[in-house]
């Protein structure tokens, strides 16, 4: 395998990400470790989007199952907890579905872990039978950073990893 330098990428968002899922699932092969996993994905497509200043996961806590707590992680300091009734990433948990919020300052209810965030994307990520363990959270800097294909793209990537391809 080899990773593919950040100057080096196609400009195709779409041949991007199936560059870095190929990357990604390569580097987890036979890794059974649930974190381990979270940390590599969260690292690898910080490093290749440009983009994403905040790329990182938020695991539902398991004494408190309608709360998110921190997770590996890229980027600044991110919120610790999260209930389900708050934010983009509780919205993502409550309905388990993808967010896309293309200005997070006209999202009402907004939680401003970095002012610098501008838009966001939010993807539940399920286990192989279907419970809902995390959600993974991409900031930018620049509004209207996400769209349909990088939803599109996340959630393939999150069930290969996560679910019943895992």
């Amino acid at each position: 395998m080899s990773y593919v330098a950040r100057d080096d990428r196609p400009a195709d968002k779409a041949a991007r990400y199936a560059e870095v899922e190929a990357e990604i699932l390569a580097v987890l092969e036979g890794e059974p470790n649930r974190v381990a996993r979270m940390a590599t994905v969260a690292s690898m497509l910080a490093d290749a989007f440009p983009a994403f200043f905040w790329t990182g996961f938020y695991v539902v806590d398991e004494t408190k199952t309608d709360e998110l707590v921190v997770g590996p992680y890229q980027g600044t300091l991110g919120c610790l907890r999260i209930g389900f009734n708050r934010g983009v990433c509780g919205a993502a948990a409550r309905t388990r579905t993808t967010q896309i919020v293309e200005d997070v300052h006209a999202f009402p209810g907004h939680i401003a872990c970095d002012s610098r965030s501008a838009s966001e994307i939010v993807v539940p990520v399920f286990d192989a039978s279907g419970a809902l363990i995390a959600v993974f959270d991409v900031d930018a800097t620049e509004t209207s950073a996400f769209d349909a294909s990088d939803a599109y793209a996340l959630e393939s990537l999150l069930a290969k990893v996560f679910g019943a391809a895992a």
